[in-house]
């Protein structure tokens, strides 16, 4: 099966409790985090940024971190994370229109990195979300 790569731009929130991710739920396809397609020649930092700021309305710091990447069990898609940095103080939720599948409006908001995500979030990002729990939350 073909490996298709796909870069994963990932915003945290630090709390008392533990650490947030940010999350959205698309009108269409249950909850998620923000990915996207490497366009051809794109580094992949810079697809990060620009993923983020298709999908979210936000625009991240030069430079973001690459966390590490994952061959997900259910599609062999190669998707490398990323963490992003976002100046200022970001809302609880917000909703961006994002241009996707001729125009839909994401509805944004914090998740908790170490809660475990329910049948409203696609196998794949379950996936996701058990990686970035045991590389981050395991690091504590």
């Amino acid at each position: 099966m073909q490996c298709y790569e796909k870069v994963v731009p990932v915003v945290f929130k630090h709390k008392n409790h533990g650490i947030d991710i940010l999350a959205f739920h698309h009108p269409l396809a249950g909850t998620q985090l923000v990915k996207g397609t490497i366009e051809q020649g794109e580094q992949y930092e810079q697809a990060a940024i620009r993923e983020l700021f298709e999908e979210s309305g936000l625009s991240a710091q030069p430079n973001p971190k690459f966390l590490g990447n994952l061959i997900l069990k259910f599609n062999q898609q190669n998707w490398y994370f990323y963490v992003c940095e976002v100046k200022g103080e970001l809302a609880e939720t917000w909703q961006h229109h994002c241009q996707d599948g001729g125009g839909l409006d994401f509805k944004f908001f914090w998740y908790p990195l170490d809660q475990q995500p329910d049948d409203s979030w696609h196998e794949i990002f379950r996936e996701a979300l058990g990686f970035l729990n045991s590389l981050i939350v395991g690091r504590k």
